[in-house]
């Protein structure tokens, strides 16, 4: 990665974009490994809070490492992989030693049929994978693979090398992707068609509906029948799920912009400043003041090698 960010105003979470000068050809992916000598970003205060704009997938050699994730702690041990999509926020932890291969992919880089078959914007899977002893072995020769293509910038044109990255690239995501789905955690969630179809309306409506009740009506179910299925997907509640997502785009917006408070409010349902004040506090037991505050405090530490 590069050092090249998205200067903000004041103390505005910083935004990083791909470091398309740095990839091999200037094609829209990297691939290679993690570890002493490999800079993520020069003099970049990783270890705050701060949001990319590509694919990072991250296959760790060693562990443990603690990595954030739109304000989720994960802890991913030798042998699993961190999948960071567009416009999430995360930080690099301090304490953690990164080891492994690291792949980044540029929004774009991929064909519209291949981004919808490998699920890149599917932000309901879980970013910490753990694939068994054979599905290990087989990312790791697909991105073994992948990295030796990356690399090879003598034996093809540019426009040939860039679509064998391209083929190469899918089949790695392909992979990465099965096993996204196929956890047992999304496994779950996604055998209940009533609790797949709430997710997606509060996903779309959250900003303004926060109701279960009229989720309920407007997918035509009982109220009775939508807290079953929230119940069994998640173990919580529908207004739980909803108010989860809600808090989730506040931080979020905390965190990225210099929105005042209320605009944020606003944002996420609530224009009453005071009370999503309320609301906020009650489920995170900070104020939205002291939670931007705290992130905003943090001190740049070294770049992540």
């Amino acid at each position: 990665m590069a050092d090249r960010t998205h200067q903000s105003d004041g103390d505005e979470i910083r935004t990083f974009p791909f470091p398309a000068e740095l990839a091999v050809g200037g094609v829209g992916m990297q691939i290679g490994p993690m570890g002493t000598g490999r800079v993520w970003h020069s003099g970049a205060p990783l270890h705050r809070v701060h949001r990319i704009d590509f694919h990072v997938v991250m296959l760790f050699t060693h562990g443990p490492v603690r990595h954030m994730i739109d304000f989720a702690e994960y802890e991913a041990a030798a042998g699993d992989l961190l999948w960071i999509r567009p416009g999430q926020v995360h930080r690099f932890s301090r304490t953690s030693e990164y080891r492994g291969t690291v792949l980044t992919m540029q929004p774009g880089f991929l064909p519209r049929v291949t981004v919808e078959a490998t699920g890149l914007y599917r932000y309901d899977l879980p970013p910490l994978l753990h694939p068994g002893p054979d599905r290990l072995a087989a990312l790791q020769a697909a991105l073994a693979q992948l990295h030796r293509e990356y690399e090879d910038t003598a034996t093809l044109p540019l426009g040939l090398h860039t679509a064998v990255l391209r083929h190469t690239l899918t089949a790695c995501l392909l992979r990465l992707a099965h096993l996204a789905a196929s956890s047992a955690e999304v496994s779950r969630r996604q055998s209940d068609s009533t609790f797949t179809r709430f997710r997606d309306a509060v996903e779309k409506g959250f900003a303004t509906n926060h109701s279960v009740s009229a989720y309920a009506d407007a997918l035509g179910y009982s109220r009775r029948t939508l807290v079953r299925a929230v119940r069994a997907a998640t173990g919580g509640t529908p207004k739980g799920f909803i108010d989860k997502r809600v808090v989730l785009e506040a931080k979020r917006l905390l965190a990225h912009t210099d929105m005042p408070i209320g605009r944020v409010g606003a944002a996420v349902g609530f224009p009453d400043a005071a009370n999503f004040s309320k609301f906020f506090q009650l489920h995170t037991g900070q104020t939205p003041v002291v939670f931007r505050a705290d992130l905003r405090q943090e001190r740049p530490g070294p770049a992540v090698q």
